[in-house]
């Protein structure tokens, strides 16, 4: 897919040049994402915060930490259903994420809102066996270790009516995991923010699970 430019944003400063590539660092100890555009330049680095009760994400326009971004913060103490609420650098609300609680124990199931109770996109794994057959096949001795190469997860925004808008699909790796995100539909400079702060939160979020 060639470079798609989308309407500017008031949270960047460029517009975002698709296809995007996250790259989630497995071997640190706090957990880490890069986030690169088609020309391979540094979009988002995100870092999550070692001992806190609450989770906690800085987004950060550099590797270096030096300019702040967006904060990523949970509403409660460890918790399956937690909020994640965004917040610009200035600490004004961007919206939200929230997993759909049980539902997500098959398939993945994210609701995105925009303000306290307005949900208007959603996450939805496209096909929850993909999962299923990754953690089997990580039982096998040896071989298992290359089942990020064999089954990799795809993922969807939608809005209420079913319209796809955007799409997350894991890519083969090994040592890293690595994410391309390309959009579908249109959206708003705000609707293309919340879509793309909720699913670097959920990648941090479904790490356990493949």
């Amino acid at each position: 897919m060639g470079i798609t430019k989308v309407q500017p944003s008031p949270y960047w400063s460029y517009c975002m040049q698709y296809p995007l590539e996250v790259t989630f660092k497995v071997w640190t100890l706090a957990p880490k994402l890069v986030v690169t555009d088609a020309q391979g330049n540094l979009v988002f680095f995100v870092k999550q915060k070692l001992f806190k009760l609450k989770e906690a994400i800085g987004v950060f326009a550099d590797e270096a930490q030096t300019k702040r971004l967006y904060d990523i913060k949970a509403d409660r103490i460890i918790d399956f259903s937690a909020r994640y609420n965004f917040m610009d650098s200035s600490g004004s609300s961007v919206g939200a994420v929230k997993r759909k609680g049980m539902r997500s124990i098959w398939r993945a199931h994210y609701d995105i809102f925009d303000n306290e109770t307005s949900s208007t996109l959603h996450i939805q794994e496209e096909n929850p066996w993909v999962k299923v057959l990754d953690s089997l096949f990580q039982e096998i001795p040896i071989v298992g270790a290359l089942s990020g190469y064999v089954f990799n997860p795809k993922y969807l925004v939608k809005r209420s009516d079913g319209t796809v808008v955007m799409r997350l699909e894991k890519r083969p790796s090994f040592i890293s995991r690595k994410f391309t995100i390309k959009p579908v539909d249109h959206l708003s400079s705000r609707e293309e923010t919340q879509a793309l702060l909720s699913l670097l939160m959920m990648i941090l979020l479904e790490r356990a699970r493949g």
